[in-house]
């Protein structure tokens, strides 16, 4: 695997790379192998969900390749990515797949300097390199060897080039000390493993102090947002970046850096004062701890871009968890709030299940730290677990954490719940990043607000729309009959589709389907009466066209300003025959014994209530044995740029295809075949040979 991926990295002319896998049954890819670059930087998307909006989801779930040539292009189409890496590069993403079932993904990077366009050896580099690495993902899982190794996903170096013979090598070393100012590298992972003595002088430290150390946490005055800012820029773009900044108590220093893929060659000069004051930034005076300030800021966008798409309670929880966990490296976060005085865990993460159920739902009060943490909205720090038990001493060690963060969710001025992260080993929280773990338990506490009012509409609207549709189909000898409702993919989750099923007397039986334009709460409150009209003057004994007229007359009556479309068919078991009436609806679709199915051309009367006196013209149809009439919404075959008789054609051949016996299994085809709803979809199978 590992050879695989190195050779589609150099193949394709690309810097870095990620492998994501797709375990089955799943809908999350996962990280696996990072390629030529560092795990930090793709700390965030680790865990990529497939309906998030990032280019290896979309090139997953589509089963495309994703091509974006630069910043403003990634920009415009993924501002989230854009917004956390803000540098010039390119990227490409593409799916893995193996005899047609999908098993992952790959992405690879580019430097921003390169031609915006996909070359066709790039193109054939990558759908090679996709082919092999899906096969031999396919092999593994054939194989049942785990594709998610535990723990971090692996690094794998590339080569940086030519191998430099020692007597060169020392050559290069007294070339690098004869120049004027200082040089530096650091490795793959920003840490520093060269430093020339003038180096070491302009930077005030010996190179016994700085070697293997990032050069923010060894250099106290290096950890402002800029200085790793250019280093990720560096990294990133892969062009060299420049910066100034203070060395204590008034040195300027400017670094220019020249990233390749064995790391980064660093030149360090002193800086004119008068120049560079202005533009470098003053960072912090004491030593450096935990995140740098830099990375801390760079999880805080992303956290706050990623909440922004978050909808529900749980999706709030799971991204939180997601971002969180290894941003700040801790291994345990629990998100909680109160209820009817007792507290409710609404997600967590690194704890068990049996644990989190134990503090489920238990009674608030002063003993449990998160209850505090939300009355006062105050957040407690604890380094150590006897610093835990100062301040609450029945609390009893029950996991097996080192430290702990107890943060309020603040929204609209108010505490809304508290968030708990924990760190198995001891863990300082200096001011700086105490200040930052605030603010985005600040973010979450808006994030979570706003998904606890979603949940509540949401299920409200679940609720009016189970109570306004039928909650079981009356049973009719010699019917059988299948139905089904999805809501449309935005909004509420609540439309005016509807359909209804009416048994008249022993031998004839009615059925309706039709269509409330919108999608919200009105639309749904007028579809309840639409279906309450229809079956009223159903059961009265009309006809199909006085059905129609009736219950247009009675939305003309209540001048909702909204327009209905309806099929209401009459069915007669005993003579096998059909009288259907339309008001502006898709018209519906008979399935003949021998497959051949034909669209049933009705004279269309107007939508229901536009106009009071509208006429609406019936047609009598046969029902020979074996057959299947399908009554359908418009969300079942429109589909933006698609023409809908060709779709309704396309519809017409997936129900030939299906078995007349099954009605539930042709129902469930033709759903899942449906475009992805943007509208409301109700269907209505019948069969007369039940």
């Amino acid at each position: 695997m590992e050879t695989a991926m190195a050779a589609v990295v150099r193949e394709s002319g690309a810097y870095g790379g990620l492998l994501y896998v797709l375990p089955p049954g799943d809908s999350v890819l996962w990280l696996v192998v990072v390629a030529g670059l560092p795990q930090e930087l793709a700390a965030p998307w680790r865990r990529v969900a497939l309906s998030d909006p990032v280019p290896v989801a979309d090139a997953v779930r589509e089963r495309r390749l994703v091509w974006l040539g630069g910043q403003e292009e990634i920009a415009r189409r993924y501002p989230r990515p854009a917004l956390v890496l803000p540098y010039d590069f390119a990227m490409a993403a593409a799916t893995l797949t193996s005899e047609d079932e999908t098993l992952g993904g790959l992405v690879l990077l580019w430097s921003g300097t390169r031609s915006p366009q996909l070359s066709p050896a790039e193109r054939q580099a990558i759908e090679s390199g996709c082919a092999r690495l899906g096969s031999l993902l396919k092999q593994r899982a054939d194989r049942g060897d785990p594709l998610l190794p535990g723990g971090r996903p692996l690094t794998l170096p590339l080569p940086s080039g030519r191998t430099v013979p020692p007597g060169e090598a020392a050559a290069a070393a007294a070339f690098i000390d004869r120049l004027p100012g200082g040089s530096c590298a650091l490795d793959t992972h920003g840490r520093l493993e060269f430093v020339t003595p003038g180096a070491a002088e302009l930077l005030g430290a010996g190179p016994d102090h700085l070697v293997g150390a990032l050069p923010w946490e060894a250099l106290p005055w290096m950890d402002v947002p800029q200085v790793e800012d250019r280093y990720r820029a560096a990294l990133v773009s892969r062009e060299p970046q420049t910066f100034t900044v203070l060395r204590p108590p008034g040195t300027w220093l400017a670094f220019e850096l020249y990233p390749d893929p064995s790391g980064m060659s660093v030149r360090i000069s002193a800086a004119d004062p008068s120049d560079a004051a202005a533009a470098a930034p003053s960072g912090p005076a004491g030593p450096a701890a935990g995140p740098s300030r830099a990375t801390l800021l760079y999880h805080l966008m992303q956290l706050a871009a990623t909440l922004t798409e978050a909808v529900g309670v749980q999706d709030v929880a799971d991204r939180t968890a997601d971002q969180l966990l290894p941003a700040l490296g801790a291994q345990g976060l629990v998100l909680m709030t109160a209820e009817d005085g007792r507290l409710k865990v609404l997600g967590h993460r690194g704890y068990s299940p049996d644990l989190m159920q134990r503090f489920d739902a238990v009674r608030l009060s002063a003993d449990i730290p998160a209850a505090r943490v939300q009355a006062t909205g105050i957040p407690d720090f604890f380094t150590t677990f006897a610093d835990l038990q100062h301040d609450y001493p029945s609390a009893v060690h029950e996991d097996d954490m080192a430290a702990w963060a107890v943060l309020p969710l603040i929204a609209s001025g108010r505490p809304r719940g508290s968030l708990l992260l924990a760190y198995r080993r001891p863990h300082a929280f200096p001011p700086g990043e105490r200040a930052v773990l605030t603010s985005m338990a600040g973010l979450v506490g808006q994030a979570l607000d706003r998904a606890r009012l979603y949940d509540a509409k949401h299920n409200l609207a679940h609720r009016l729309q189970s109570a306004l549709l039928p909650h079981a189909l009356p049973q009719i000898s010699g019917l059988k009959v299948a139905a089904r409702y999805l809501p449309a993919a935005r909004g509420l989750g609540i439309g005016g589709d509807f359909y209804d099923l009416i048994r008249l007397d022993e031998r004839t039986a009615g059925a309706a389907i039709g269509d409330v334009q919108g999608h919200n709460v009105d639309a749904a409150a007028l579809m309840g009466q639409v279906r309450t009209a229809v079956h009223a003057h159903a059961t009265a004994g009309s006809s199909p066209d006085q059905v129609l007229a009736g219950t247009n007359r009675l939305l003309n009556d209540l001048e909702p300003g909204l327009f209905t479309s309806c099929v209401y068919v009459h069915l007669d078991l005993a003579d096998r025959r059909a009288c259907i009436a339309t008001a502006g609806h898709p018209p519906p679709l008979l399935r003949h014994a021998d497959g051949r199915t034909e669209l049933l051309r009705v004279p269309p009367g107007l939508l229901l209530g536009i106009e009071p006196d509208s006429r609406y013209p019936t047609r009598d149809v046969p029902l020979p044995p074996g057959c299947v009439l399908v009554l359908y919404t418009d969300g079942l075959v429109e589909t933006p740029g698609v023409d809908i008789d060709d779709a309704t054609a396309a519809l017409a051949g997936l129900i030939e295809q299906a078995d007349p016996a099954d009605l539930d299994a042709m129902a469930d085809t033709l759903i899942r075949h449906a475009p992805s709803p943007g509208d409301d979809i109700a269907l209505l199978l019948i069969s007369p040979d039940g």
